[in-house]
């Protein structure tokens, strides 16, 4: 049983402490602490023979035929060893035409200056972006995020299902058609600055359908109303929570996000990929599922199935500008990949490697999750923050007029 296994390892932990101890008693030995890489992140203690006068490790080919074996290494990682640096998967299965996902290594990280490639500058661009985004648009008396909204409004005649429908077609044709337009505008004004063409207005409409949404799910018809089941709610946290790993492994370079580095269009052949060659549509279903558990109206219906809309056209969007980047290399990859979760594995198409974990237990997916969390504690706050953009109403005009 249990407890028998514990004590059959007791002893045995106990008769190898036993006989390292009584081979330094035999053997002269200096114990040595060496640290690999970073000391931070990774230290291995060895017991090694040495004698006066060689430096050559005893072994078993010895003169002496009394002389024991050399003794083991005990190998003692740190566990944030795991995120500083990302351990390799066995990749000898793979077509090896793209990329690993997700690789970070916390000893080529620099602050370095403000204008070079650190993380120095990375927060300077998003801390710049922003405050762009909440003069430019958030922030009512300078912005203009209240009077696009309300035009839309008028237009609507009042209607919110017919507002965050407008939301539903404006965005995907600014978010998809940019991205689409990129080959075009890098050679125009360079990689970096469509970067900032592309995230600008990406953001500020991002910004004014998700406040809109929170002020106005429960808009409309309400078809039920689980909310307040325990089992319920815990289903659609899990859900929520999940869905949230399945993000494309472009979003991790966060330097290339903020044009910190060249943003570049990259084929990822390893960790969630092999799962589903669009994470993005499939993490954006499982959120909607779950929200729509959450809020069962007509409002909440429509826009849930306007993001899963958009995300399912990205997928065929996706395809093709991977296929106009990477050619044949792309279509390798998608021959041994799915949009449906598992379809590839289960087919035999992609097989995952033994051990397929160190693909997913990475410096990434961590942040991932430690956000994931951070934002629904924020939940009250968020909700507070749409009320206020809903009660503050329409302030004309902004920092332009």
């Amino acid at each position: 049983n249990y407890c028998s296994w514990k004590a059959l390892l007791l002893c045995l932990l106990l008769s190898v402490v036993a006989k390292s101890q009584a081979f330094q008693q035999q053997v002269p030995s200096t114990a040595t602490t060496r640290h690999v890489g970073n000391p931070r992140c990774h230290t291995r203690v060895t017991f090694r023979a040495s004698t006066c006068t060689s430096n050559h490790r005893l072994s078993m080919s010895s003169s002496s035929p009394t002389e024991p074996p050399s003794p083991p290494e005990f190998d003692f990682p740190n566990p944030l060893s795991v995120l500083a640096k990302s351990s390799p998967s066995d990749r000898s299965a793979d077509l090896m035409v793209g990329e690993d996902a997700a690789v970070f290594d916390w000893d080529n990280e620099t602050m370095e200056g403000l204008g070079e490639r650190g993380w120095a500058s990375f927060f300077a661009a998003v801390g710049a972006i922003l405050t762009a985004i909440a003069v430019v648009w958030v922030y009512p008396p300078t912005g203009y995020a209240d009077d696009f909204q309300a035009a839309l409004e008028a237009a609507a005649g009042g209607n919110s299902h017919l507002v965050t429908l407008f939301y539903g077609i404006i965005f995907p044709l600014v978010h998809s058609g940019l991205a689409s337009l990129r080959p075009y505008g890098e050679q125009v004004i360079g990689a970096r600055a469509w970067r900032v063409v592309f995230a600008f207005p990406s953001l500020c409409l991002s910004y004014s359908w998700i406040t809109y949404f929170i002020a106005h799910v429960h808009d409309g018809y309400q078809f039920y109303d689980i909310s307040g089941i325990p089992w319920v709610h815990t289903a659609a946290w899990i859900t929520n929570f999940a869905s949230f790993l399945f993000l494309y492994p472009s979003v991790f370079n966060l330097k290339e996000v903020a044009a910190v580095e060249k943003p570049a269009v990259h084929l990822w052949e390893t960790g969630v990929i092999r799962i589903t060659r669009h994470p993005q549509f499939v993490g954006q279903a499982m959120w909607s599922v779950a929200h729509l558990a959450m809020v069962g109206t007509t409002f909440s219906l429509l826009t849930q199935a306007l993001l899963v809309g958009h995300h399912a056209f990205a997928c065929w969007n996706g395809d093709r500008r991977l296929l106009a980047e990477h050619g044949e290399n792309f279509l390798k990859i998608e021959e041994r990949t799915s949009i449906v979760p598992f379809q590839a594995i289960v087919e035999g198409r992609q097989k995952l490697p033994p051990d397929y974990y160190k693909e997913l237990l990475r410096a990434p997916y961590a942040a991932i999750a430690v956000g994931s969390i951070g934002a629904y504690l924020a939940h009250p706050y968020m909700q507070a923050g749409a009320a206020l953009v809903k009660n503050t109403g329409l302030v004309e005009g902004g920092i332009f007029n």
